[in-house]
């Protein structure tokens, strides 16, 4: 095999390992809740992004319903715990950002189903 073809063939093992790494991050903040609304907070689009890099230390900027949400002190860790927990996770940092601002129209037509909004 060409050394090029090697190395392209590399990138490619490496982002779909990046990828599904990504995959079961998601799976595990589907099991997180803001108590006070029966939907997680996946679905409710709380989370703003998701990062993994090559060492398999994942990033998530997500934010909350609002700044005086009860959970503020709480959910951002339990989220960042819950990752940490995969296997295949070397690290985990979630940040709270407030922008953009977090409103109904950021829920997924699955949440908004839950909650009887469709």
């Amino acid at each position: 095999m060409e050394p090029k073809q090697f190395q392209q063939n590399k990138i490619i093992k490496e982002r779909n390992k990046m990828e599904d790494i990504k995959e079961k991050v998601v799976e595990v903040i589907k099991g997180c809740y803001d108590p006070e609304i029966p939907v997680n907070i996946y679905e409710l689009g709380l989370i703003y992004d998701i990062n993994v890099d090559e060492s398999n230390n994942v990033s998530v900027n997500m934010t909350l319903t609002s700044p005086a949400c009860p959970v503020a002190g709480t959910l951002p860790g339990e989220v960042e715990q819950k990752i940490r927990g995969l296997p295949e996770v070397n690290n985990a940092k979630v940040e709270v950002v407030w922008e953009p601002q977090w409103s109904p129209d950021l829920m997924s037509d699955v949440a908004r189903y839950e909650l009887g909004m469709m």
